[in-house]
């Protein structure tokens, strides 16, 4: 089957601490109380059709993804994980941004011990020495590029039906190669596909609005609040080599 058949469901994460409070300081940001409602809600909407569809299960390597995931995917979790095949925990999907809520924990360890070991099961050991240092690809000013990254190794799996959840600005630049004024809710799916087998962008097209949680929220990403936040340089200065916790 070519890439053009592919479904990717792209999925934003659910609300965080830092959509509510604006305040791009709060180190790797996790989920609100109304965050894992909109989970559990998205969890019901799926349980039927795209976690019996899915075929692989990617994830950004940040708290509020991770804890969506696993909430609003449940049952697709503990399906592939005991077929074999566990979520991938992908550190080209966090989040743009250069503020401490857009910087994942580090060490991976420190990931996994995290609210009592929430995330203890997951597999961290292909995250990359640097995934945590917000320079490289890592770079917010490389998201364009570290997107199509993304693109390309979507496309290039042997999956036709996959589930990725990540981040609002990261999102954007998937599937318009730029920060783009596109609307994603907290805990939307949102279908797309390749355009083609062999362009060189392995740009995507979008099938429609997929799924949407009842009590979905419009919560500020940290790209669309630019310029209320603090400078890169104040904010590397704060979150250090990688958020510690």
């Amino acid at each position: 089957m070519g890439a053009a058949s592919k479904r990717l469901h792209l999925t934003r994460h659910a609300q965080a601490e830092h959509n509510v409070a604006n305040d791009y300081t709060i180190a790797d940001a996790p989920l609100t109380a109304l965050g894992r409602e909109q989970s559990h809600e998205l969890d019901a909407l799926t349980r039927d059709s795209v976690q019996r569809q899915a075929e692989l299960l990617v994830c950004s390597p940040m708290k509020r993804p991770l804890e969506t995931m696993l909430i609003g995917y449940a049952t697709l979790v503990e399906r592939l994980s005991r077929s074999g095949k566990p979520p991938i925990i992908l550190d080209l999907l966090q989040e743009c941004g250069p503020y401490p809520c857009d910087t994942p924990t580090y060490p991976p360890s420190a990931i996994q011990a995290w609210n009592d070991g929430l995330f203890a099961h997951l597999d961290f050991s292909g995250l990359s020495p640097d995934y945590a240092s917000k320079d490289g690809i890592f770079a917010p000013e490389n998201a364009a590029q570290r997107a199509r990254e993304v693109r390309h190794w979507l496309r290039n799996r042997p999956e036709n039906e996959i589930v990725v959840v990540a981040h609002g600005d990261i999102l954007r630049h998937l599937v318009d190669g730029r920060n783009s004024s596109r609307q994603w809710a907290n805990a939307e799916v949102k279908l797309f596909t390749f355009v083609a087998d062999t362009d060189p962008d392995a740009t995507l097209a979008e099938v429609k609005v997929e799924k949407v949680p009842p009590e979905a929220t419009h919560g500020p990403t940290s790209g669309e609040m630019e310029g209320s936040g603090p400078s890169r340089a104040e904010s590397v200065r704060r979150a250090g080599p990688g958020l510690r916790a």
